[in-house]
């Protein structure tokens, strides 16, 4: 079980990384706007356009990816002071409720939205550069399929945690554990080598 909750957020985290090299296309493209309209006094046509399309992107594609890192925003006044156990039933009836008819119907009605957009391969109508936006609006039911993904790996956590008493771990957890013990391993050694150059002198 541990090893497929951690295969979901290693999908999670390789979108989630992937798409955000997207803020480089997007740093690039506003300086570059920036330059031409105030340097060289030629706005280009398609700045808007490519802004909002890799700031969409990465939006879109970043939720499953902060959803396996725990890293949505949450009123946790009430909520940091109960029990695991308590949390985790909380979270599942939630996540039952709302997280699940919610990506459902994202993923249902983006799947339209989408499929429409792309049939028609839809342009953009802020500029007349004609920016395709149908790629953007393609990855609406991806998202919501990797939504769902990791919305059900968190309703096993929270199954877990119900069993047992405490949340397992995440990956990025793991990954953080595995750094500060290979971190002390090189310092150990570091040290011995050093105590041993020391001894031999």
């Amino acid at each position: 079980m541990r090893k497929f909750l951690f295969f979901i957020d290693e999908l999670s985290t390789w979108v989630g990384k992937a798409f955000a090299w997207l803020i480089l296309v997007l740093t690039l493209g506003v300086s570059y706007e920036v330059f031409m309209r105030y340097v060289l006094r030629a706005p280009t046509t398609w700045a808007f356009d490519i802004s909002y399309i890799t700031y969409g992107a990465m939006f879109l594609m970043a939720g499953a990816y902060t959803l396996s890192r725990n890293g949505h925003v949450r009123a946790d006044v009430v909520y940091r002071l109960w029990s695991p156990r308590t949390q985790a039933t909380m979270d599942l009836v939630l996540y039952i409720l709302f997280f699940l008819p919610a990506i459902a119907a994202l993923m249902y009605s983006g799947w339209n939205y989408a499929d429409m957009s792309v049939r028609f391969r839809e342009v953009s109508i802020f500029s007349p550069a004609g920016v395709p936006v149908f790629p953007l609006k393609a990855l609406i039911p991806v998202t919501g399929f990797l939504l769902f993904l990791q919305g059900f790996a968190e309703i096993i956590r929270c199954i877990l945690c119900i069993r047992t008493g405490q949340w397992p771990q995440r990956l990025h957890d793991v990954e953080e554990t595995e750094s500060l013990i290979i971190r002390e391993r090189q310092q150990h050694q570091a040290a011995v080598e050093t105590s041993e150059k020391g001894a031999g002198a």
